[in-house]
């Protein structure tokens, strides 16, 4: 038998082996990234994939919308469906350009804000329809009172479900964007959206419901049913179900604002605004079943004047934040990276909106009145700093000469680039303005103890693009500091004191040793930041 195994491995072709100590020259002849045949498979890193992921909440939300548009279309019919979705679309924009003007300082992205309104709209509302459907059934069943059912289910059931399901929004987008969720705004914009999307598509439920049922009486006109429940949720009651998530978002902005070692408040704090959530939205569904005229008693002692208290609320916390710009930007200024009068001018909603205007108007006509002596001869001029031929006359021989068509032609291509180029110097400011927004945000977290552990690189980050952007932003913003009355000696506010643990503000390496501030803080590295930005 052994002999019979060592004839079988003898006959058996060699092969090589690697020695160990030809290691370098082996590794030597590897090919390079780009030629390898075998590569490593990627187990669970699908998961990792911003494309996968960003496609399945998009299928998640397309599926629901389907589902959502197949179950109202089913219960209101084609006819009713179309009536109410016209009639319910109408204070949606309103709600949202109310919601985004109180976004102004730090703005979210619209792609977060259609987010948070798509899920209102069909992941919310279907969670709603299904379960409400499920628990009113259910409680008709065990009670044998169809009428009592639906008065717990609307009293008890439909808040803790709708509300939940809303709230789901706002917690998916504290937990993956909890870096731009900063403070009170944030949670009310996010559930203003989210609750906006959900009284859209529950208007046109109730809307083609009544339409169903004008059709089944014959009434019409101020009459019929469909006028009232227009007048009751859309004309009295728009704000209604952005006014119940509202104190869910005010809890997650409260959240937010506490430092991470309080990690009970930031769970607490979400908590009690869904509660209270849940329960005004409780006293509201159930006001018409209380005394004969509950309805106009709630809305007029109850929830207008939370409505008042909110927006102070809101409005308040817009000026905070602005005072947060006032007080956090100086110490920039200080060390170099920002004019005195660029703080003053960002904490002024006026002053910026001012500054966006003036870069679009400068940049604007300069660069039209530049090119009026090129476009006589028939060619458009454009500084070469920005990627245009030199100003001058066309040769001899160019058929511009005498042409009224090519020069109309010409004047009006360098109308559009002027107006193009204003409007980049607009975009450049807006983005300056946003930079140093998120910076003092940055830093006031920093100082409260709520700092990431990425601070300094992107603090670096920001004030990186805030230098890109200084020749075009900074004039601008310095007038429209001046035009606005704020730039005055006695208005400059004082920097704060430096962290304990972050130490001060880094210096501008972009200025010789001697133009530095004395107590500003040796910078990170030496030499300007580095290209890779």
């Amino acid at each position: 038998m052994s002999d019979g195994s060592v004839q079988q491995q003898q006959s058996q072709p060699a092969v090589p082996l690697l020695q160990e100590q030809r290691v370098g020259e082996i590794l030597a002849a590897v090919p390079e990234r780009g030629q390898w045949r075998y590569r490593p498979r990627r187990v669970g890193l699908v998961w990792r994939s911003k494309t996968f992921r960003v496609g399945a909440v998009f299928t998640v939300l397309a599926l629901c919308g389907l589902v959502i548009l197949a179950l109202v279309r089913d219960q209101t019919g084609t006819e009713g469906f179309l009536v109410g979705l016209s009639l319910a679309v109408l204070p949606v924009p309103l709600l949202m350009a109310a919601f985004r003007w109180l976004d102004r300082v730090e703005p979210w992205t619209w792609r977060n804000l259609l987010f948070a309104f798509a899920w209102g709209a069909c992941a919310a509302a279907l969670i709603a329809i299904i379960a409400n459907s499920f628990a009113t059934r259910w409680i008709a069943t065990a009670t044998a009172d169809p009428a009592s059912a639906d008065t717990l289910g609307a009293t008890v059931i439909a808040p803790v479900v709708e509300e939940s399901a809303k709230a789901t929004a706002v917690l998916l987008i504290f937990l993956f964007r909890g870096r731009h969720f900063s403070g009170i705004l944030d949670g009310v914009v996010i559930a203003g959206f989210t609750a906006t999307g959900f009284a859209f598509t529950e208007n046109i439920l109730y809307l083609g419901n009544a339409f169903g049922e004008d059709q089944q009486i014959g009434t019409s006109g101020f009459a019929s049913v469909t006028a009232a429940t227009f007048f009751v949720r859309v004309v009295m009651t728009p704000f209604a179900h952005p006014l119940f998530t509202v104190l869910t978002g005010l809890g997650f902005g409260f959240a937010a604002l506490c430092a991470r070692r309080h990690r009970l408040r930031r769970i607490l704090l979400p908590l009690l605004g869904l509660i209270l959530a849940m329960g005004m939205h409780a006293l509201w569904n159930g006001s018409a079943s209380f005394v004969p005229y509950g309805f106009y008693v709630v809305y007029g002692v109850f929830m207008v004047p939370v409505f008042g208290l909110v927006t102070w609320l809101v409005i308040w916390s817009r000026q905070r934040e602005l005072r947060t710009l006032a007080t956090e930007l100086p110490a920039y200024a200080a060390a170099g990276w920002l004019t005195p009068a660029e703080p003053l001018a960002l904490s002024s909603m006026r002053a910026r909106g001012m500054a966006r205007d003036m870069a679009r108007h400068q940049h604007a006509s300069a660069y039209g009145s530049s090119s009026a002596y090129s476009t006589s001869y028939g060619v458009p001029y454009a500084s070469p700093g920005y990627g245009y031929p030199a100003p001058g006359p066309p040769p001899a021989h160019s058929p511009a000469y005498g042409s009224s068509r090519v020069v109309a032609q010409v004047r009006s291509h360098a109308k559009a680039q002027a107006k193009a180029r204003g409007r980049a110097a607009a975009r450049a400011v807006a983005e300056y303005e946003s930079f140093a927004t998120s910076l003092a945000f940055l830093r006031h977290r920093a100082r409260r103890g709520a700092a990431d552990p990425d601070f300094v690189a992107r603090e670096l980050e920001l004030l990186h693009h805030l230098w890109q952007r200084r020749e075009v932003a900074g004039p601008a913003l310095t007038y429209a500091a001046q035009a606005t009355g704020r730039l005055r000696p006695r208005y400059i506010p004082a920097g704060p004191a430096p962290h304990p643990q972050y130490g001060g503000y880094r210096p501008n390496p972009y200025l010789p040793p001697h133009a530095q501030q004395p107590y500003a803080r040796p910078p990170y590295g030496s030499g300007p930041p580095p290209r890779s930005w």
